[in-house]
This record gives structure tokens, sequence and C-alpha cells, in this order.
């Protein structure tokens, strides 16, 4: 169970994992998006930078982000053929403090011990803190599946996520990333825009539609292009602390008077610019893209236009939807904890790969099983299988 920055709704994947020597297996059983209660993800958004919150408004987020992925969990396991063996929720995230290029700390909210007492279910929560005090970012944590899942002759590729915040992760032919970092905004200022431009009718650009009756402009480029994390070298990471609402705002006031279908236009043009910029050092032969922005047919473009000749595919076309990418990523680091088997890759900056996490039992002891692997020895390659057993 997991939501991303956009907060839209909770990815649900039903994952079933298996671990023979080197190899991950992975069939995906399920994927889908559950919406918030009602209310939930506007006290989410009220809560983010540069919001300012109380003690007791973050407390009481936690349990009611907590009780509505336990109750995920209850819809999603009525409808399975089999009860699943372990939860993995990484919680939402409502702080990331990066400063001078180095992560201090990132809070998630979503109280584990709801999801284990409603369902039974042990419960494996937490997970980027570890990676950020062994010196890393605590994202993009989506590097560990890229790395066992892209790694082929011939290469290097690319994966891009075009959640709220679009991140990278560049995989060579052997395995390891040669780095993965957040680019900068992927949706999370379109979602604001759009919110605004129709005056609240929608909460994202459907179908690319707002971007698509607008122009670029240049000048607001410009200045959206002079952010501080656009200067800095990976492994960097990013959220929407740093591009919010208020930042927007701020490049406005800069600006002057710019239309709605232009502001959109040029949004879109900023992730696309950034995206392909990050990318161009290496020489990838092809791009995955996965996350919301999939969806979005001129952001889609704006990336292949300025990609030119390299190959872009959808997470879809290899095995993974590409709207559920980051619950099954979610999945597979729950499955290495579970296994005391490290989550991360030094592509975060961590000096060290980690296992990662905390893990609360569920209603029977708690009965982890033995390392499957030596200890800090990860995994080599990811296979996908079909629900007919193929590859």
């Amino acid at each position: 169970m997991s939501s991303g920055a956009s907060a839209h709704g909770l990815d649900v994947a039903v994952v079933d994992l298996g671990l023979d020597g080197a190899i991950v297996t992975m069939e995906i059983l399920r994927t889908g998006t559950l919406p918030w209660p009602d209310g939930l993800r506007e006290a989410v958004l009220q809560v983010l930078p540069p919001a300012s919150t109380t003690v007791g408004a973050i407390c009481q987020l936690d349990q009611l982000v907590g009780l509505a992925v336990a109750d995920a969990v209850l819809q999603t396991v009525d409808v399975l053929d089999r009860p699943p063996h372990l939860v993995v929720s990484p919680g939402q995230t409502v702080f990331h403090d990066v400063r001078d290029g180095k992560c201090f700390g990132s809070l998630q909210l979503g109280q584990p011990a709801w999801i284990a007492e409603r369902t039974g279910l042990p419960v494996v929560s937490d997970l980027r803190p570890r990676d950020v005090a062994a010196g890393g970012h605590g994202a993009p944590l989506a590097s560990t599946l890229d790395a066992l899942w892209l790694s082929a002759p011939g290469g290097p590729r690319a994966a891009v996520d075009l959640g709220g915040i679009a991140s990278v992760t560049v995989v060579g032919d052997e395995g390891e990333p040669v780095v993965a970092w957040d680019t900068g905004p992927a949706t999370c200022l379109l979602d604001v825009a759009a919110e605004r431009v129709t005056r609240g009718r929608q909460m994202r650009d459907d179908d690319g539609l707002l971007a698509a009756a607008g122009t670029v402009r240049g000048d607001l480029l410009d200045v959206l292009l002079e952010h501080p994390h656009y200067f800095q070298l990976p492994p960097i990471s990013t959220g929407r602390e740093a591009f919010s609402a208020g930042y927007l705002d701020d490049v406005l006031n800069r600006v002057g008077e710019v239309s709605g279908p232009d502001l959109m236009a040029t949004l879109t043009e900023l992730t696309a610019h950034t995206v392909a910029r990050a990318l161009a050092p290496y020489g990838v032969v092809d791009v995955v893209v996965s996350g919301g922005g999939v969806h979005n047919p001129s952001l889609m473009a704006a990336l292949q236009r300025r990609l030119g000749s390299v190959r872009i595919t959808t997470s879809d076309e290899l095995g993974i939807p590409a709207d559920g990418k980051e619950a099954v990523t979610w999945a597979l680091l729950g499955f290495l904890t579970w296994h005391g088997v490290p989550g991360t890759t030094t592509a975060t900056g961590a000096l060290e790969q980690r296992v990662l996490g905390r893990i609360t039992p569920g209603a029977e002891p708690l009965r982890l099983p033995p390392p499957a692997n030596a200890f800090h020895k990860r995994p080599r390659r990811l296979r996908v299988l079909t629900t007919a057993g193929g590859t």
C-alpha cells in the first residue's frame, strides 16, 4: 500500500514474490487505486510545507492514515483467493528534509500498529530512514527494483517515474544503477495549476488537454529552471516541500500574468526538459516510464521530443503496470526486509546497503524466515512472471 507525493489515493499491489539464489521472481496478481476516506487527502495536503501545523494534527493524521491503510488492506483481502502473508506500508510522506544536497531525515505518516491490529498481519513500514541514517537520501528506492529488472546487455537503460516528483534510475549491463535521483517535479506542480485553472473542477490535467491548449512561455520556463535543485549533482532527492504551491506563486509573481493554458504547457515542458537534460550525459538507449504521468499525452510527447531518437516504452510493456509500479516496488522492498536482505543500492548516496524498515507483529508471534542470502548480498536479477507462468 502506498501513496505518492500527489496523495490522490492509496495504490495497492498484491504481489507473489520468491527468492531463488540470485534471482527474485515476481508475479503481480493485482494492482489498483483505492480512494482516501472523505477529507483525508485534504488533511494530508494541509500539513505539507509551506503550511504550518501542530504536533496534535500530525498525531491525528498518523492514526487516520494508518486506519485508512488498514481498511484498504481488508477490502483487498476480501477479493483475494488466498490470504496474504505480509503488508508493506511505507506511509504518506509529509516532509523530506534536504539541505545543501544532503538528506537529514524523511517523515512518513500512517501508524502501522493500526494496520497490524485491524488485519492481524505483520507490517513492514518506515522504509526510508535507515537509508538516510546510512548516508543516503532514502530515495529513490525504486532504484533497487530498476537495477534488478532492467539490467541486460546493450544498455544503459533508464527507468523514469512520473509521479508527483520525477525520479530516474540509470542501469548498466551488470545491474548496479549508475545513478538514481529525483530530477524535479513531474505532476505535483501540474496538479496544483490544474486545480487553479479549472477552479477546482479538475485535480490534474486529464489527458493533457489543458497543456495542449497553451504555448510554452520561455520567460516562465527560464525562471522555473533557476530552482537550486537543478544545479545539484546526484545523488539528490526532493519533494513537495521544494516544489510547493507557494513556490509556484513566487515564480508567477516574478513573471507576471500568465494564462492558464500557457502555465500548463510550460509546467509540462519543465518536466520533460529536466528529465531529458538529466539523462543526456548517460547515453541511454531505452527509457521505461511509469507513474501517473504516462496518461498525459502532452507530457509524453514533450518527453519524446526532448529525448529525440531514444526509445520510450511504458513499464506495462515489460510486465509492471505503470500505475502500480511504486506499490510493486514497496512490495519488493518489504519482501527483502522480511528475508533479511538489504533493500538499497548505493545509488541513493548511502555508504553501504542496508536492510530497511521496521516490522510490526500481527496477531501471531513474529516468525521471520532465516536470511535467504548471505547478509548484505542482494539478488542480481528480477524475473517478472505473467499469470500464465511466463516471463
